[in-house]
């Protein structure tokens, strides 16, 4: 696998396999696919601070690459990573508290929720991966890049009039891959897998 765009088909758990196996590219790909999660916890979740995002950031992969060995479900790597992540924020704002930065700012349900909803968007991102070119690309165009019928269709070569009616289609079939799936986010404290 020559580029990080061949990897987009690969699931979690293969490439953890691969990290573990000591791929580089591989690993490069995992911090490349988890590293706006990483910066989303830090930044909208918990509002560290850039600098203490950044930190963060940096032990958090410093960590995995240490710990991945340890994982128990190679398909688990988000959540897990998630929690590390989690964990090392609040440890931040703890450390920080002499700054006036305590744990009680953070509203519990707030952190909740935004790790819900974080989870929730990579799990739709997780999904288009498994569409065809075709659809991923039409979706990504409309909803990530706010893009117009006219320009999707100059850009893909298709008519304006036909736009609506691909990305219908494409929803149903995202919709179809999401059916039935349950977030793989779990609240802290319900089992201790420290990294």
């Amino acid at each position: 696998m020559g580029s990080a765009v061949s990897f987009a088909s690969v699931t979690d758990a293969s490439l953890v396999a691969r990290c573990r196996g000591g791929d580089q590219e591989a690993w490069e790909e995992l911090v490349n696919r988890f590293s706006r999660y990483v910066y989303a916890i830090t930044s909208r979740v918990y509002r560290l601070e850039q600098h203490d995002a950044e930190d963060v950031f940096q032990e958090v992969f410093a960590r995995t690459y240490e710990n991945l060995g340890s994982l128990r479900d190679d398909g688990a790597v988000r959540p897990w990573i998630g929690t590390l992540t989690r964990r090392l924020c609040v440890d931040r704002i703890r450390a920080g508290a002499h700054e006036q930065a305590t744990e009680e700012a953070i509203d519990p349900q707030d952190s909740h929720d935004g790790m819900a909803e974080l989870d929730e968007a990579l799990t739709v991102q997780e999904a288009l991966r498994t569409l065809d070119a075709d659809c991923a690309e039409i979706l990504d165009r409309f909803f990530s890049r706010d893009e117009s019928y006219r320009v999707i269709g100059d850009a893909l070569g298709i008519p304006p009039g036909t736009i609506a009616s691909r990305i219908s289609r494409c929803l149903r079939k995202l919709r179809h891959k999401l059916e039935g799936r349950k977030s793989r986010f779990e609240p802290s404290g319900e089992h201790d897998d420290r990294p």
